[in-house]
């Protein structure tokens, strides 16, 4: 049947037609039927009064009409020239392969290419295959076009691969794609296959090819092609020489790119902005300001490009003048509203430490990405003011901009600079609703937020559910674990990650506190093997950690030697030594230590000052303590603060000028805290000040009410006193608070196993004979004179009862088991939670002396080196 309709720019074919070779009609199988119109007919023609097509059974004719057969190619490009792609491919499947043009094909996939319709390509690339049309040349490249646009790169390259090319678009085409998606190596072998063919590149291949070797940091590679391209003549081209300078810049060859660059006699604005920004990325911001100077001097005309690099060169050298000057300048050129050059310049006043005009820009921003608010964010943080970073995070969803990674690694930050544990679980929620919770990025920063929010059991649950874990997630748990003082923890998950990963210089770092903070030589001395082998040794973060272990494992000698091997010292090298002399009681050699690092020219910080007067005060040395406070205030202009009071109390409390350091705490410009009072306390004991100690307490009490250390101190004042009714008293005050004294307890490592003692404790598989050691000492010390200092014992009782309490002390079991189970000679290496007792002390010293072995006890104040009946506390501890 046939039907006449009015012309329709959208003309629908209900199925393939066949020919009948016996007429000049074209038979559809549904029935209808239509001629092949004349030329002079077209079914597109607006102009045209009607169109053969067909559209159904309704409206019949009884005679048919004398169109001619359809022309196939005529109508499927003029289809491609409307952009109907949908019945330009539904004409190309109906037609046969004797009546269709090559410039037909050409046509369907160009247009498949500008939609990106890969659906409709394939569907042409099929035809084209049934109908065995060939490939090789134009049609090739189209195909190849036409996958490439629509993003399917394999199948490009299979096409490619199977036709014999010699144009050098295709090349360039193919290069510059594996650029696009970072498949560096292929657009290279890419470049080398082409050679090898003796396909002859032109200056757009050179362009291409070099963006591949600059991002692999191909500096030979890039000689190389220099010369080549130089030999075909392309070196004078802006665009080949702008490659040139860019993979010298990103190959480290900065020399090199300053010749390219010198060489080029038409340098464009790109020419320039490639020497702007290749100078700031290799760290040579201020040649990239003298760049700048001189374009300007040259009159060349700067753009957007221009501004966003020496913006980012100003942060590198924070100059701040010149990023003000290139803002009045933006608002002259009219930048001042480009997005990118907004989000440069607010990272520009935050990193130069200008917030306020940061905080303008972002204000005055009309349209906002997520990039502008992650680095306002930064920038509150930066400055430390977390709690306005989590503000803007806040209103940032108010505003309904999603936040990206970066985002959310920032905020995370904020969270751990301020403690906001309660923010920083509400992150968590948004990361988990939002499915970021597989990121690695995402998971690092959350683990680190908890580390410093001090909850380790969080950070160890995103941990062990992270799907791959990065070297960054391993160090961030390690180190989480030290700083919270959870050392066991982290030399336990160590040993884990040392069966599953390759621990780096940063684990090391990172574990050496937890050893030192458990006082664990052996595994510390493991770790130093470990360094040496992987020559970690030059990196100062490292060999600081290793001195700070070795002076906290009581091997003080062994810190100086590596402390002396440290070609250049930084603060914290000198810092740690003069801490390790004051722990260890040479409180001259720390100021010694301390003297000289002056004298290099390093200038010491609030920390440096507390490690110094710290030294002073567990030395005895009044004098140079007050003139180190001095210098600090007068010469450094250090503000003191809690710590280096509290250093002052505790200095005039141990050498018995109680009232002095009453008096100094009273005219204090700062409130004094607990631990002040208890510095105090502690001098009360030491010189049985009992009528001071309770003024004193009282304060301590109303500061810290739960701690119960300070009960115990002062119930310890009372029972040396032998006022047992105020020890009662007392008793029933911390019963009535349901306070518990923290217990003490004693370790000692021996043959690689941790060996722990508690304050009367006989369980020990050696106890008897531990016991039986110290009876016969006991008994030893008795016939030479010495008493047991029985005050130490702290329980109402006769003086035997004492005295078998005293003798069940956590550090004397350990010290005993170490003389049982150690080879002579060996030194003693004991370390205790609490502060050392006044009788264990004086056991400890007689102990040296009898054995002949040298004991360090490390206290929860400092170390004890007993040699030859001999402490180095020499009282003052």
């Amino acid at each position: 049947m046939l039907m006449v309709a009015k012309s329709s720019p959208n003309l629908f074919w209900a199925s393939p037609p066949y020919r009948d070779s016996k007429s000049d009609t074209v038979k559809i199988p549904n029935g209808c039927i239509f001629f092949k119109p004349s030329s002079r007919t077209s079914l597109l023609s607006s102009n045209s009064g009607c169109s053969c097509a067909i559209t159904g059974t309704s409206a019949l004719l009884a005679e048919p009409t004398s169109c001619d057969i359809i022309d196939y190619n005529a109508k499927i490009i003029k289809f491609c020239e409307m952009g109907n792609l949908k019945n330009a491919t539904e004409l190309l499947s109906w037609s046969q392969k004797s009546e269709l043009e090559l410039k037909t094909y050409c046509s369907i996939l160009e247009l498949c290419a500008e939609h990106k319709s890969l659906a409709d390509g394939r569907k042409v690339h099929s035809v084209i295959c049934a109908n065995g049309v060939e490939t090789a040349g134009y049609l090739g490249a189209k195909l190849v076009f036409m996958y490439v646009n629509c993003g399917d790169l394999r199948e490009a390259r299979r096409v490619f691969d199977k036709i014999s090319n010699e144009k050098v678009f295709l090349w360039n085409l193919m290069i510059n794609e594996y650029a696009k998606i970072r498949n560096f190596r292929e657009g290279i072998d890419l470049f080398n296959k082409m050679q090898e063919l003796g396909v002859q590149p032109n200056s757009y291949t050179f362009s291409s090819v070099m963006k591949c070797f600059a991002t692999l940091g191909s500096g030979k590679a890039g000689e190389n092609i220099h010369g080549y391209l130089y030999k075909l003549g392309f070196g004078s081209y802006n665009t080949v020489a702008n490659s040139l300078v860019a993979l010298y810049f990103k190959s480290r060859r900065v020399e090199s790119a300053r010749k390219v660059f010198d060489e080029l006699s038409d340098r464009d604005v790109i020419s320039w902005n490639s020497m702007i920004s290749g100078y700031a990325s290799n760290g040579l911001a201020e040649k990239g300001i003298q760049i700048f100077i001189e374009m300007l001097g040259l009159g060349i005309y700067m753009d957007l490009a221009t501004m966003v690099n020496v913006l980012v060169a100003c942060v590198d050298i924070g100059t701040l003048r010149l990023g003000r000057s290139l803002h009045a300048h933006a608002i002259k050129a009219c930048f001042a509203g480009e997005i990118k050059f907004c989000n440069t310049l607010l990272d520009m006043y935050s990193k130069c430490g200008d917030l306020h005009g940061a905080i303008q820009v972002f204000e005055k921003m009309g349209d906002r990405s997520v990039v502008s608010w992650t680095s306002m964010m930064a920038g509150y943080v930066r400055e430390g003011l977390s709690d306005e970073a989590i503000r803007l995070f806040h209103e940032m969803e108010r505003n309904r901009v999603s936040p990206d990674i970066f985002t959310i690694t920032s905020i995370l930050h904020a969270c751990a600079c301020s403690g906001s544990l309660e923010n920083g679980k509400e992150i968590h929620d948004y990361i988990r609703k939002n499915s970021m919770d597989s990121n690695l990025f995402v998971c690092n920063a959350l683990m680190d937020m908890y580390a410093k929010c001090r909850s380790m059991e969080d950070a160890h649950l995103v941990f062990y559910n992270m799907p791959v874990k990065d070297i960054i997630a391993w160090n961030t748990m390690i180190g989480g674990y030290s700083k919270n003082n959870l050392p066991n923890e982290a030399l336990k998950l160590f040993a884990e990650m040392q069966q599953k990963s390759k621990p780096d210089r940063v684990t090391v770092a990172c574990v050496l506190p937890a050893c030192a903070s458990l006082a664990a030589l052996g595994k510390g001395q493991e770790i130093h093997g470990h360094i040496l082998r992987n020559g970690y040794f030059t990196d100062r973060y490292v060999v600081n950690a290793l001195v700070d272990m070795y002076v906290k494992c009581g091997v003080l000698v062994l810190a100086q030697l590596l402390f002396d091997m440290i070609p250049v010292k930084d603060l914290i090298s000198w810092t740690v030594m003069v801490a390790g002399y004051g722990m260890h009681g040479f409180g001259s050699e720390a100021i010694s230590a301390f003297d000289e690092m002056r004298d290099a020219g390093i200038e010491p910080d609030e920390v440096s000052f507390i490690s110094i007067l710290y030294a002073c005060s567990h030395s005895g040395l009044v004098d140079e303590g007050w003139r180190l406070f001095n210098i600090m205030r007068n010469e450094c202009k250090i503000e003191p603060k809690l710590e280096h009071y509290s250093c002052m109390v505790d200095l005039l409390s141990r050498t018995g000028n109680l009232s002095k350091a009453y008096k100094f705490i009273k005219t204090m410009p700062i409130k004094p805290d607990a631990t002040i009072w208890g510095s105090l306390l502690c001098g009360c004991r030491i010189y049985h000040d009992v009528e001071l100690a309770e003024k004193v307490a009282e304060r301590v009490f109303e500061l810290e009410p739960e701690n119960t250390g300070y009960y115990v101190l002062l119930a310890n004042i009372y029972a040396e006193a032998e006022k047992w009714e105020e020890v009662m008293k007392l008793r029933q005050r911390i019963g009535r608070k349901g306070l518990k004294k923290n217990p003490g307890c004693s370790w000692i490592v021996i043959k690689g196993k941790v060996n722990i003692f508690v304050a009367g404790d006989s369980s020990h598989p050696q106890g008897g004979k531990i016991e039986s050691l110290l009876k016969r000492l006991r008994a030893r010390m008795k016939e030479e004179g010495f008493n047991p200092k029985i005050r130490y014992a702290l329980i109402n009782a006769d003086d035997m009862e004492k005295e078998v309490a005293v003798c069940g002390h956590s550090e004397k079991l350990a010290m005993a088991f170490g003389i049982l189970s150690s080879s002579p000679g060996q030194v003693i290496r004991v370390t205790k939670n609490l502060r050392v007792c006044g009788d264990c002390h004086e056991m400890a010293k007689f102990m040296s002396k009898i054995s002949g072995r040298e004991i360090v006890l490390r206290d929860s104040n400092r170390f004890h080196h007993f040699k030859d009946g001999n402490c180095s506390c020499r009282g003052f501890w």
